[in-house]
């Protein structure tokens, strides 16, 4: 036995924690560090952002969104203990209590090095019936499970989701796609509340021209129950408190409405905690004050690289980064997490959806001075086969031309152009230079100016003229 031997403790099995156990793995051998990891559910390393295309149908079943299962993570030195849930973190005697949730046994384990992995939480408001049958959040591979077995034993085609961000979207195409009359409940004007109001009424209009009953500015109330306790559908009020409240009839009512970061451990063991309830890290990950304990994913802040500010951003892209980082740094190497731009892309049915940097909003509360430009344009050479609108929104620094923010809305080939104006973003790009960015042409992929240009060339124009933004 290395008498050096040091023992690294993850909580939390899915990206960031298995990412980082696996990365720690790859640069010390288990004679050198010894690798414990606590996942509390069912499943390890698997795609939560696949759970939707599951439910509708374009994912074939549960296994396909499994990057790597228990036993592989074992068969690669990481003891991985399934359905043990990590109850307490002893900070100053570097320890963890652990509960195995079949027999109640508990016990407590040291640690050198401790990985707070720990996810978050979806939200789910206190109201009357909404933990009643029929109500489904879908976070885990097990609500996934949930929620498709209702739909295939539900009698009614009658869906109410509740939100409308990124989920509560996915899960209404999903539901489309089974067949089923679906209302969204949502709370702010328009959805995508990621999005100006400008665009995010343009997916409004895309939303009821697929037959999906959108219902803005409301906010839910309740849950309706049958005698058997079962939801029969949702009450609301409008969000203003002005005039009577609705209600809506619904045989499945799924809850779309975000998640909060799961911190409840490290707030209880006195860790840094952000506005946003997210752990505070350094470039390294590491949790801040605490040489031996890092964190990340969707229970960390991390830096908004345009606005300067903390921002909680639950996104399987930066949580399987960070673990690459946290693992690095715990297996002698070194590596950093800079911050992120803030680039998000979704879809509903043909529409596609995404935005990088700052809103509006974002940009006023930043303090900057900016003009926003709007471009109507195609995916595809107008003449050519396919050829599909898109919008374009470009917001730009007044006076210098610094790109600040893209968002766009179309049909296929619109969303991940928002990855060029991501690239321009984190290298500080103005829009003046990135009209003359060298992007590949031909009339199957774009026009001749393509459409993230052609703002750009708007921008530039109002970037320049006196009465600016």
């Amino acid at each position: 036995m290395n008498p050096s031997r040091q023992r690294l403790v993850v909580i939390g099995g899915d990206a960031a924690g298995m990412s980082a156990a696996s990365q720690a793995r790859r640069l010390r051998g288990p004679e050198d560090l010894e690798i414990v990891a606590f996942e509390r559910g069912d499943f390890a390393s698997f795609s939560a952002c696949g759970i939707p295309y599951w439910v509708g149908g374009q994912v074939g079943g549960l296994d396909e969104l499994i990057a790597r299962t228990p036993q592989e993570h074992r068969r690669r030195g990481i003891d991985l203990r399934m359905r043990t849930e990590v109850t307490a973190i002893d900070v100053t005697s570097c320890r963890v209590r652990h509960r195995d949730l079949a027999s109640g046994a508990e016990d407590w384990l040291s640690y050198d090095k401790l990985v707070i992995a720990t996810g978050a939480r979806p939200l789910r408001p206190e109201l009357p019936g909404i933990d009643a049958d029929g109500v489904h959040g879908v976070q885990t591979l097990g609500d996934g499970e949930a929620l498709i077995e209702a739909l295939r034993s539900t009698r009614g085609r009658r869906a109410v989701v509740v939100g409308a961000g990124y989920i509560g979207v996915e899960m209404a195409e999903a539901l489309l796609n089974r067949g089923y009359e679906v209302t969204v409940v949502n709370r702010a004007p328009a959805p995508m509340a990621t999005l100006d109001p400008d665009m995010g009424r343009a997916v409004d209009d895309a939303m009821r021209g697929m037959g999906i009953r959108m219902v803005n500015d409301t906010d839910v109330t309740g849950v309706r129950t049958d005698a058997a306790g079962r939801a029969v559908a949702v009450r609301t009020a409008p969000a203003d408190g002005s005039g009577p409240g609705a209600e809506y009839p619904a045989d499945i009512v799924v809850l779309g409405i975000g998640v909060a970061p799961e911190t409840a451990l490290a707030r209880a063991a006195g860790l840094p905690l952000g506005q946003h309830g997210g752990l505070l890290t350094d470039l390294g990950m590491r949790v801040r004050g605490h040489e031996d304990i890092w964190a990340g994913g969707d229970c960390v802040e991390v830096l908004d690289l345009m606005s300067g500010t903390q921002r909680h951003i639950p996104l399987g892209t930066h949580a399987n980064k960070h673990g690459q980082v946290i693992g690095a740094n715990v297996g002698g190497g070194y590596a950093t997490f800079p911050g992120v731009v803030g680039t998000a892309v979704s879809k509903v049915c043909d529409l596609e959806i995404a935005r990088t940097g700052l809103r509006e909003k974002d940009a006023r509360r930043a303090g900057l001075q900016f003009v926003a430009v709007t471009v109507e344009s195609t995916s595809r050479a107008g003449y050519y086969p396919g050829s599909a609108p898109m919008t374009v929104k470009m917001l730009a620094e007044r006076r210098t031309g610094r790109l600040l923010g893209v968002q766009i809305v179309g049909r296929e080939g619109a969303g991940k152009r928002v990855d060029v104006a991501a690239v321009a973003l984190t290298a500080g790009m103005t829009v003046e230079q990135m009209t003359m960015l060298d992007l590949g042409y031909a009339p199957p992929f774009s026009p001749v100016w393509d459409p993230v240009l052609v703002a750009a060339r708007k921008a530039v124009a109002k970037v320049g003229a006196r009465d600016g933004a």
